[in-house]
């Protein structure tokens, strides 16, 4: 999935060398100024009304030709005076001057010869229903125009698209619409305030998040006076910031709508490999994209280094998101990052993600503190790939705890040998969860003492993460 943003809105031109290829699009999504313009609608039935009536509210003359019209299309056209029906069928002279021209018919006959006149006087064509006769198609829309959603899957699932109008319908409340209208007025009020291009952006992501923080509530004048002196509060010359982001254990749904949020408001993303690409994507198209590379013991790029860059990347002025894996306060050395950012004057802040312990309880369908009384997070390795010296072996063989560990494959016999010795039952059930949240995961379950054979007649590739104590009884080894 990829949110794509356009150089329209407060965007900036595209950089070549930021931006991914666009994937293949089935149709160009695009929104078709219609108004004072002349739309033809030739036909009278429920489909071609529901047609005339979106032409109308868009802001087009409509005339509609057909030998009969239906009570609906008669309704409609009687409480709006930019209808008008014409009772003949359309004739190709119709067509010429017209925005679009919309056909409702079963005859292909009648689609044909309509859409070839329409191509004739270089009018796009539709015929409703009809996909293999259109030029364009309608989408399914959520409006809250001048905020307007549209939804389409080109024709091969319309109830689908349904569902998910649905869907957002649920999520926008009918006062965006008034955010909307507040949004095109306050852009002229920003106008002669002569802001630089960062500076709107700032001051639109400051709107955003109050508008969506708003709980329903219509915009007040107050909001603007509020949302400018916050502007210049924060006006500090080239001031950047640097944002760890939480990417969760890899399904891009489970991210928190403040994650995505950051990445649409991004210069620069540094990710490394436990950020999966369908997150990756949702970071605005213009950022540029850097690989840091980090897994395991091995590393393209240092800590340090990494430190360094976020650091002097904020100070040239630009939104920093750090793109983390599952939380960034697990195991994620955040705290280098957040104190190197601090060290030198840079604001620095946490967005938190589902880590992989939870993901990978709730894959299981398990709960984590059930029977458990205790979860406890470990790290299986040190900084050189070695167990750690000083675990609390105690706590670790605990019968009444739940326990995850992270980064735990290389040192797996290791660690279980010590685990027994220590006292902890061997039958203890155990998961070894690989690719948490992602298509391709797969799970090897067993005893924890059986648990090093079975992951070494099937080495794991992706990222892992060990799960043992009772909570696991039952388990399935592979259960969906």
């Amino acid at each position: 999935m990829r949110v794509e943003s356009g150089s329209d809105e407060d965007g900036e031109p595209p950089a070549d060398s930021a931006i991914d290829a666009i994937r293949p699009l089935a149709t160009l999504p695009v929104f078709f100024k219609l108004q004072d313009r002349t739309a033809v609608v030739a036909g009278g039935g429920d489909g071609a009304a529901w047609k005339a009536e979106l032409l109308a509210a868009a802001g087009a003359r409509v005339g509609v030709y057909a030998r009969e019209t239906g009570p609906r299309m008669r309704e409609i056209a009687g409480r709006r005076d930019t209808i008008r029906i014409v009772p003949r069928r359309w004739a190709s002279d119709d067509l010429r001057g017209a925005a679009l021209a919309i056909l409702e018919t079963e005859d292909d006959a009648e689609a044909r010869a309509f859409r070839a006149a329409a191509r004739a006087a270089g009018v796009a064509v539709n015929v409703v229903d009809r996909p293999e006769f259109c030029d364009f198609s309608f989408a399914s829309l959520v409006n809250r125009s001048p905020l307007v959603v549209a939804i389409s899957t080109d024709g091969a699932a319309p109830v689908f698209a349904q569902a998910i109008r649905a869907r957002i319908e649920a999520l926008l409340p009918a006062s965006f619409a008034q955010w909307s209208e507040a949004a095109r007025e306050w852009r002229r009020r920003l106008g002669p305030l002569g802001l630089e291009f960062r500076q709107r952006r700032s001051f639109w992501e400051r709107f955003a998040d109050l508008a969506l923080g708003s709980g329903g509530r219509a915009p007040q004048s107050s909001d603007f006076e509020a949302l400018t002196a916050a502007q210049a509060e924060s006006e500090a010359p080239a001031r950047g910031q640097v944002i760890l982001v939480g990417a969760g254990p890899g399904d891009p749904e489970l991210l928190t709508l403040k994650a995505v949020r950051a990445l649409q408001s991004a210069d620069v993303v540094l990710y490394d490999r436990l950020a999966p690409p369908a997150v990756l994507e949702l970071a605005r198209r213009e950022a540029r994209r850097i690989d840091v590379g980090k897994r395991g013991p091995g590393r393209s790029i240092g800590q340090d280094e990494i430190s360094k860059m976020l650091v002097d990347l904020a100070r040239e002025g630009k939104t920093v998101v750090r793109l983390k894996g599952g939380d960034p306060g697990v195991f994620g050395r955040a705290h280098e990052e957040v104190e190197a950012a601090r060290a030198a004057g840079v604001r620095c802040t946490i967005i938190p993600g589902v880590t992989a312990a939870l993901a990978a309880g709730a894959a299981l369908g398990i709960s984590l503190s059930d029977p458990a009384r205790r979860i406890q997070f470990v790290t299986a390795r040190d900084a050189d790939g070695a167990l750690p010296e000083g675990l609390e072996w105690r706590a670790l063989v605990d019968p009444d705890a739940t326990t995850a560990v992270y980064m735990g494959v290389g040192t797996l016999p290791g660690l279980v040998a010590r685990l027994l010795a220590e006292g902890l039952d061997p039958k203890t059930p155990a998961a070894l969860m690989e690719n948490v949240g992602l298509p391709e995961a797969r799970r090897r379950v067993g005893p924890i003492a059986r648990l090093p054979e079975i992951v070494a007649a099937e080495p794991p590739v992706g990222p892992c993460l060990l799960l043992y104590g009772r909570a696991l009884a039952g388990v399935e080894a592979h259960a969906p």
